[in-house]
C-alpha cells in the first residue's frame, strides 16, 4: 500500500531504458496462460533441454551436498575446464587464474564497466548493439557512446569509425562477435585494427565472444588470439544452453585480478556453486558432440528463415554469420517497428523483437527475430505473418 510519499530516487536510474525483450516476453506469456498458441521468436534463448552430462554433474553435486560457498572468482576445477576449453578450442594457452566465473555474463560485464569506468568516462559501443551494454555503463556513471553501424560494414565496427569516435574522455570500446541482434561477426583484420587504435589511446577493448561457437560459415577465433591483455566475456547461455543456470565467465588481464575479486566478493561473493559444478558437464566430449549437433541445427533454422523472411517483403542484405538472430528491415511493410511487433503478436501471434531494443540508428526500421524455436513453429510463424501481412 502506497504511503503517498513522493520519493527520490537515484539519477544514474533516469537514463536506463526497459529491456523491450522481456516486455514481448511477458506479454506472449500472458497470451499464452489465455490460452493463445504464440510462435516465440523475442527471447535469446536455446529451445533445447539441458544437455545430460549437465544434469548428472548437478545432480551428483547436490547428492554429494555441494551446496555451499565457493571461492568469488570460482571452484578451481571450473576455471581450469575452461582455460583448457580455450587450449582446445582456440589453441590458445590461457592460465586458469586469469579466468573468473561469474554469475552470468552480465555480472561479468558489470565487474568491468565498475573496474574501468569513473564517472563522466565513456565507453564506445555499436548502434545497433545489445541494449543492456548501455545501462551497465550508465550504472557505472559512465556516458554510453553509442557509434552507428549498418549492414555495409555488417553491423560491425571499423578502425576508422573508432578512430573517428574517440573522445577526451573515451576510456575503452566494447564490440560483440557475433553479435546481438545481427549475429554479424567481427573480421580478424578490424579486430587487430581496432586493437591498434584502442592501445593506441592506451584504452579497454573488450569482447563479448558469448556465440561463440554458434558460428556457420567459417571459423570464430578470439580476441586473446591478438591481444592477450583485452578483457573477454562469455558465458554458458548460448552455445552450452544453459540460460537459467545464470552462469557466466570472464577472462581478464593479470593486473585487473586483485580489484575485481574485491568487488566479486563483496557485491556477489560466489557464483552459484550447483550451476558451477554443474558446468563441468559442460566441457564433456558427448555434450560437445551434441552442441555441434545443435550448431547445426541452428543453421539449417537459419537458412530457412532467412530467404522465407525475405520472401515476405523484410529486407536483410546479409546472411548472419552466427548466433540465432536475424535483424529485419520493416520499410516495405510497416513505418514503425514497435507498433508492428505489437500488431503482428496480437494479429499473427507471433512475438519478435523491435528494432528500438537495440538503440537509436534506423531503429523504428527494424526488428529482430530469434531463431531458437524447432523448424516447425518457425515454419507456423512464416505462415502467420504471411496471412496477417496479407490481410
Amino acid at each position: 500500500m502506497s504511503d503517498g510519499i513522493q520519493r527520490q530516487y537515484a539519477s544514474r536510474i533516469e537514463g536506463m531504458t526497459s529491456f523491450k525483450v522481456v516486455d514481448f516476453l511477458e506479454a506472449a506469456v500472458k497470451m499464452e496462460a489465455q490460452g493463445r498458441d504464440i510462435v516465440r521468436m523475442e527471447a535469446g534463448e536455446p529451445a533445447f533441454p539441458t544437455a545430460p552430462a549437465i544434469i548428472e554433474a548437478a545432480s551428483a553435486a547436490l547428492r554429494d551436498e555441494k551446496t555451499f560457498y565457493t571461492p568469488s572468482f570460482g571452484i578451481i576445477e571450473l576455471r581450469e575446464a575452461i582455460a583448457g576449453f580455450y587450449q582446445t578450442r582456440y589453441g590458445l594457452n590461457i592460465p586458469a587464474e586469469r579466468v573468473v566465473v561469474t554469475t552470468g555474463s552480465s555480472a561479468a560485464l558489470g565487474l568491468i564497466c565498475d573496474l574501468i569506468i569513473n564517472p563522466g568516462d565513456g565507453l564506445q559501443l555499436t548502434d545497433p548493439g545489445y541494449p543492456c551494454n548501455a545501462n551497465f555503463v550508465r550504472r557505472a556513471g559512465g556516458e554510453p557512446q553509442l557509434i552507428p553501424v549498418d549492414a555495409d560494414n555488417a553491423y560491425q565496427l571499423t578502425p576508422e569509425a573508432v578512430a573517428a569516435y574517440w573522445q577526451d574522455n573515451t576510456v575503452g570500446v566494447l564490440v560483440a562477435s557475433p553479435s546481438n541482434p545481427t549475429g554479424e561477426m567481427l573480421s580478424r583484420d578490424n579486430q587487430r585494427g581496432i586493437n591498434d587504435v584502442v592501445a593506441s589511446h592506451n584504452g579497454v577493448l573488450i569482447m563479448d565472444e558469448l556465440y561463440h561457437g554458434l558460428v556457420y560459415d567459417q571459423q570464430e577465433s578470439s580476441i586473446l588470439e591478438i591481444n592477450n591483455d583485452a578483457m573477454v566475456i562469455n558465458s554458458f547461455s548460448k552455445y552450452f544452453g544453459m540460460t537459467g543456470w545464470r552462469l557466466g565467465w570472464m577472462v581478464v588481464p593479470e593486473d585487473a585480478l586483485e580489484p575485481i575479486n574485491i568487488m566479486a566478493q563483496n557485491f556477489y561473493i560466489s557464483p552459484p556453486s550447483i550451476a558451477q559444478y554443474a558446468a563441468l558437464g559442460a566441457f564433456e566430449p558427448a555434450t560437445i558432440e551434441i552442441m555441434e549437433a545443435r550448431r547445426a541445427e541452428f543453421r539449417q533454422r537459419r537458412d530457412y528463415l532467412v530467404p522465407a523472411l525475405r520472401e515476405l517483403g523484410f529486407s536483410i542484405p546479409n546472411m548472419p554469420a552466427g548466433a540465432f538472430y536475424i535483424y529485419a528491415g520493416i520499410e516495405k511493410l510497416a513505418a514503425d517497428s514497435e507498433a508492428f511487433c505489437w500488431d503482428m503478436l496480437e494479429r499473427a501471434e507471433v512475438a519478435f523483437t523491435p528494432g528500438t531494443d537495440f538503440g537509436e540508428h534506423l531503429a523504428r526500421q527494424h526488428v529482430r527475430f530469434s531463431y531458437t524455436q524447432p523448424m516447425d513453429r518457425l515454419e507456423l510463424a512464416v505462415e502467420r505473418l504471411s496471412k496477417a501481412l496479407a490481410s
